[in-house]
Order: structure tokens, then sequence, then C-alpha cells
């Protein structure tokens, strides 16, 4: 019984994380839906990538205001390659792409929640 408390409740939480998608599949979807790919390149074993995702990524409100602004891709540079060109100095680092696949901002670094929602507001 514990178990599966524990399986709904981890089930339940990621109801409430940022939907992340593979860039090819964010580039089809930007067609449709004209929203802004947001990518974020990340490490195994990163530490602010994981607290990037631990307390940003996976608050309620913020996935949902992130969702309905970009289409998220979160790509590992350690077994993935950058589209793009991308050069990455440190994770985490994000990239905003338009429809044309034009960088819009880049933003390198681990930011809590109301940082990371003031430096994406503006962009489109």
């Amino acid at each position: 019984m514990n178990r599966f408390i524990l399986i709904l409740a981890l089930s339940l939480s990621s109801l409430f994380a940022v939907e992340f998608h593979s860039y090819e599949d964010a580039l089809k979807m930007q067609k449709q839906s004209k929203k802004i790919i947001m990518i974020d390149v990340v490490r195994t074993g990163c530490h602010y990538c994981e607290e990037m995702h631990r307390d940003v990524f996976k608050d309620k409100d913020m996935s949902r205001w992130l969702d309905e602004r970009f289409i998220a891709v979160k790509i590992n540079m350690d077994n993935e390659k950058l589209p793009l060109g991308l050069k990455v100095n440190f994770t985490p680092t994000f990239y905003f792409l338009d429809a044309d696949k034009k960088i819009l901002k880049t933003i390198p670094g681990s930011w809590n929640i109301q940082d990371f929602k003031d430096l994406t507001k503006g962009i489109k």
C-alpha cells in the first residue's frame, strides 16, 4: 500500500513539471503554435541544472507560466549534439529561438522562480 501511495505521489508531482520535448518535435510544434522554443542545455551531474529543474520547473505555477509561452527542450550536452552550432561554456544555459531559429535571448546560469520569470517575461 505504501509503495502505491509513493508511486501515485511521484506521478502527480510530474503532472506539474514543465513538459520537455525533443528539439525536432519542438520545431514541428512551433509551426503550429508560433511559440518560442526554450532550449535548456544541461550536463549529467550538474548540481545547478538539477536545482533549477527541482525548484523552478517542477513548480506548478511556474510550469504553467512557461508552458503557456514556450516550447521547452532539454538537451544533455554529454550525450546529445547541440543544434545550430550552439556553444555552451557552463550549464545550465537557456536559449530562446524564434520560428526562424534566430536566438532571441541567452540566459546562462541557475535562477529562482521570480528571477527566471523576470528574465523571460519580455521574450517574444
